[in-house]
């Protein structure tokens, strides 16, 4: 048995992570506070404030990574972009409108997705995005990544993602590259 097979990945919609908060705040603190992150406490503080309120959403999926014990190594969550999004305004150069139309159910966006330091490079990545994506139909999936995150750009592009952009996705946030992938 691989070091892969024995996590656990489980697909959890907006109540089940809400009640599993403290671990998706564990990994995203430690994963995120590295080089090129570097957020700090208070920035995870806002992302969670955000989560709280993304947990809501009736299309909100997620996926949890533990290991038997329990420890939780991995993180993955989002929800279908809605028609009135604002996620494609926020881009540099503009794109055009085929690839910008949403209408609520063509494109999971990836809000997040991190896996601890011990445990990447062995398949849970992989695992993680595929468990959020199994229970949607959409047609795509976008994520935004900081161009200096190589290992994570590497295994975006390996999954079949392509950048169709830059952003700046919040005010005073540095530029990310916009990445899709075709699902169907």
């Amino acid at each position: 048995m691989t070091v892969s097979e024995t996590i656990n990945v489980e697909a959890l919609d907006g109540p089940a992570a809400a009640r599993s908060e403290p671990a998706f705040r564990l990994v995203y603190a430690e994963v995120f506070a590295e080089e090129p992150y570097e957020e700090t406490p208070e920035s995870a503080e806002a992302t969670f404030r955000r989560f709280r309120s993304q947990v809501r959403k009736s299309t909100f999926r997620s996926a949890l990574a533990r290991t038997a014990d329990g420890e939780p190594v991995g993180i993955a969550y989002g929800y279908p972009l809605s028609s009135k999004t604002g996620w494609w305004d926020r881009l540099i150069t503009p794109v055009s409108d085929e690839l910008r139309r949403e209408d609520g159910q063509r494109t999971f966006c990836l809000m997040e997705f991190a896996v601890r330091a011990p445990w990447r490079r062995l398949g849970v990545g992989r695992r993680l995005h595929e468990a959020v994506l199994t229970e949607g139909n959409e047609e795509r999936v976008l994520l935004n990544s900081l161009p200096e995150a190589e290992a994570a750009q590497a295994a975006y592009r390996s999954w079949g993602y392509r950048k169709v952009g830059e952003a700046h996705p919040w005010e005073s946030a540095p530029h990310h590259d916009v990445m899709v992938r075709q699902l169907r």
